[in-house]
């Protein structure tokens, strides 16, 4: 289960169930290489085929609010991890990273790090050979 960054919902595994492809993104808005590769993350979002999440690590929410208003929001869904407990449970060391699974929660790709050109060629060859 994860909570929302703003609202009072929940997202759990099941609803990730059936959704063609899913990118779990790991971010904050005091993450200055989040930045960087947020131009990637909102040229994802075109692809009808892949469902996005991200997952506010270690923030202040007014200040990842501000981050998504001034930069946009690439996501489906915004989760939060307040206490760093979400990412660990992920394998996830540091921010940003990202997760590409598909509808069995299968992970096809992990990105440590943030998303380039490469991984972004790399993401739409992985959706669209499925």
């Amino acid at each position: 289960k994860l909570e929302s960054l703003n609202k009072k919902e929940i997202i759990t595994e099941s609803d990730l169930l059936n959704k063609k492809f899913t990118l779990i993104n790991f971010w904050a808005s005091w993450c200055a290489p989040c930045r960087l590769e947020h131009k990637y993350l909102l040229l994802l979002k075109k692809n009808s085929n892949l469902n996005m999440i991200g997952i506010n690590f270690k923030d202040n929410k007014k200040n990842a609010n501000s981050f998504l208003t001034q930069l946009n929001n690439p996501y489906d869904f915004i989760g939060k991890d307040h206490k760093g407990k979400i990412s660990v449970l992920f394998g996830v060391y540091g921010i940003p990273e990202s997760i590409l699974i598909d509808e069995h929660l299968n992970i096809k790709k992990k990105f440590i790090g943030p998303l380039n050109e490469n991984d972004y060629i790399t993401i739409n060859q992985l959706i669209k050979l499925q």
